[in-house]
């Protein structure tokens, strides 16, 4: 193992079989915060998931090392296991039956080695008449919930401009298998940790699933609008548009004095929450000829002074150009032996005793195949006989 990183996790060895996002996205967690990661995929993917070449796949998978192995074949198995043995995590997405089939699945791994962590990623969780579904991001977006609250009213179903479904249950089984970490120091034993994308999609509704479990509503689509505060959304300025968030009635009051209309603060109609929701359209109306007559920049100052919620909508450009994106560290380097320097997203997380380090880019398939090998005992010779044949 190389000791390319004095972090957290630097303890750990994780075993990346998954693939597309969610996994990876799990992954890329024990990855940037030092674990060692040995990406195993196969000697020749024809599956046409992996386009190395892509900034999709060169931002996921950096800080890796890649191990070729033809899971297929009784010797690609049993290096497998060998890693097994020696390793902390493993994290896969296949399906159930797949997984039974490569004997991958729990009882077989725990059997094998009992501290190992076992993380699962699926489409519709392990269990239940969906199990063996293949999963997909935008399925689960429409089966969760989510694309039927996203939207124009009356504009029919729409799904979220990010693969939100994928990218929760990745966050959400690494955080399972921090838990599972955590606890083998107690119990000394590994845990099986299982998410999936109905599970993440679903868990995400929050507040939306709130309304329908306990207030019996069923939240339907509201745009640019909050589905439940007013003012809150997105107003037009007289160079643009903005997000303005007003919430309690202070608030309200603040941001009257601050369009000069103190009026509203005082009118009936408006004199509590509940009231401006139930007047949302009329009070928007009003508002929208308001804001108009300002830029977004001297609303933005005028506001932001008063203490109330507010910003730009940024295109993808303009946020990485945001100072404030910036002062945060949300975007990193790291060197490619080919491409030379890459921007890659960052870690969200800031702890005040280690740093995430890109120690390394993306690598090639098969690129530290050798000295993995070599690290579980296989001689030269031994090595040139599984490429010979086509088992690394």
């Amino acid at each position: 193992m190389t000791n390319h990183l004095i972090g957290p996790l630097d303890r750990f060895r994780v075993l990346d079989l998954t693939r597309i996002r969610s996994g990876p996205t799990c992954v890329k967690q024990f990855a940037d915060w030092g674990a060692d990661v040995i990406k195993i995929e196969p000697p020749d993917d024809a599956s046409g998931y992996a386009d190395r070449d892509s900034s999709d796949f060169q931002n996921l998978h950096r800080n890796k090392r890649s191990l070729t192995l033809d899971l297929k074949s009784a010797d690609g198995r049993d290096i497998l296991m060998r890693l097994v043995d020696k390793s902390d995590v493993l994290v896969e997405n296949f399906r159930p039956g797949v997984k039974k089939r490569l004997g991958l699945d729990w009882d077989s791994l725990h059997a094998r080695n009992p501290k190992l962590v076992l993380g699962s990623i699926s489409g519709f969780g392990q269990t239940g008449p969906y199990a063996e579904r293949p999963g997909f991001d935008q399925v689960a977006q429409g089966m969760g919930g989510l694309m039927s609250v996203t939207g124009l009213p009356g504009q029919g179903p729409v799904r979220v401009g990010i693969p939100v479904a994928d990218l929760t249950a990745g966050m959400f089984c690494a955080t399972g298998i921090l838990m599972a970490l955590l606890d083998r120091e107690r119990t000394g034993f590994g845990q099986w940790v299982q998410s999936s994308l109905l599970q993440a999609q679903v868990a995400m509704l929050d507040f939306q699933a709130a309304r329908w479990l306990i207030d019996g509503v069923v939240p339907e689509q509201a745009g640019n609008n909050h589905p439940t505060a007013v003012p809150m959304g997105v107003y037009p300025t007289s160079d643009g548009s903005m997000n303005i968030a007003v919430t309690g009635n202070r608030m309200w009051q603040d941001f009257c004095t601050v369009i000069d209309r103190t009026d509203l603060a005082d009118d009936a109609r408006f004199a509590t929450a509940r009231l401006r929701f139930q007047h949302r359209d009329e009070l928007n109306a009003l508002l929208f000829d308001i804001t108009r007559t300002r830029t977004s920049a001297d609303l933005t100052d005028a506001l932001i002074a008063t203490g109330i919620p507010c910003g730009p909508i940024n295109k993808i450009d303009a946020v990485f150009a945001d100072p404030q994106v910036n002062a945060l560290g949300l975007v990193v380097e790291v060197e490619h032996p080919q491409r030379g320097t890459q921007r890659v997203l960052g870690q969200p997380i800031v702890l005040s005793g280690a740093t995430p380090v890109m120690h390394s880019a993306t690598p090639d398939a098969g690129q530290h195949s050798d000295a993995i090998l070599q690290e579980l005992g296989l001689s030269t010779d031994e090595v040139a006989a599984l490429k010979e044949r086509k088992v690394v």
